[in-house]
């Protein structure tokens, strides 16, 4: 299954997600001691093709007892945004994401250079019984606002994952997730040249229960947890936007899709610390 999507294992990148004693301040300027000494991923690749995406993007992730910490480095020469409200279409723009696979779901987040967020947990419809998610308000079908991926009206991700169709639940929010940005260099202005922007977040482990499904929380040292994290570059050539968009991840998913947990990369949670 992994071969047909075009990402073998063997492809797949592996991450040492390191404990930190002093916890970040989450104002996006990464400026933090543990960002200094947290193992930072090389180049962002093409999601297709594997080639090292033309701006640098790179990602660091730290964990402590209540919180997973993420933090991302976007190089734009350009850094551009215009969404502000929480859940709009943030992929219409630049924007960078992170995805987290549980065993019956997983989690989107993606975030512009504003800081306006959208999220949604997505699960999968097979796995939708009573005496589980079914019974669970955040999950309920009629009360909730819901779409489907990889349904007939999904076109570009129908029938292409043999589990199936998944339950998109649109309005679910990350419990207690807290996040900012900081963009070096003037947002939305063409006449100068910026450095890009950094993106800071903290997902409390209390919040990551529907993700874990029964494994520890936090992780214990050598557990293995499968994410992606990617970006997705709006570009424009002579007033017309160029579609796709390049999108670039830490491995390539051999294909044009993000949603598929199969391709994520792994986590390893080590109790090694990131701090001398």
């Amino acid at each position: 299954m992994l071969s047909a999507y075009g990402c073998p294992e063997s492809e797949l990148f592996h991450y040492t997600c390191l404990r930190t004693t002093r916890p970040p301040v989450i104002d996006g300027r990464l400026d933090d001691a543990c960002w200094k000494s947290a193992p930072r991923s090389p180049r962002f690749v093409d999601l297709v093709t594997g080639r090292p995406g033309f701006l640098d993007t790179r990602l660091a992730a730290l964990w402590d007892e209540r919180n997973f910490y993420v933090a991302y480095w976007i190089e734009e020469p350009d850094v551009r945004a215009g969404l502000k409200d929480r859940d709009s279409f943030i992929w219409t723009e630049n924007d960078v994401e992170l995805f987290i696979a549980g065993k019956d779901g997983y989690y989107e987040f993606q975030i512009n250079a504003l800081g306006a967020i959208y999220e949604v947990f997505y699960l999968w419809q097979d796995a939708h019984k009573k005496g589980g998610f079914f019974d669970r308000p955040e999950f309920d079908l009629y009360e909730r606002k819901i779409d489907v991926i990889g349904g007939f009206q999904d076109a570009s991700r129908h029938g292409r994952h043999p589990r199936g169709k998944r339950w998109a639940f649109m309005d679910w929010d990350f419990p207690g997730l807290t996040w900012a940005v900081h963009v070096d260099g003037t947002l939305n202005d063409d006449l100068d040249i910026d450095r890009g922007w950094t993106v800071e977040l903290a997902f409390p482990w209390s919040g990551m229960e529907c993700l874990a499904q029964g494994r520890p929380l936090p992780p214990r040292d050598g557990d293995v947890w499968r994410m992606d994290f990617s970006r997705f570059e709006a570009l424009n050539s002579g007033g017309v936007r160029v579609q796709p968009d390049p999108g670039w991840a830490l491995n390539r998913h051999g294909i044009y899709d993000s949603h598929i947990p199969e391709c994520f990369s792994f986590v390893h949670f080590s109790e090694k610390t990131a701090e001398p």
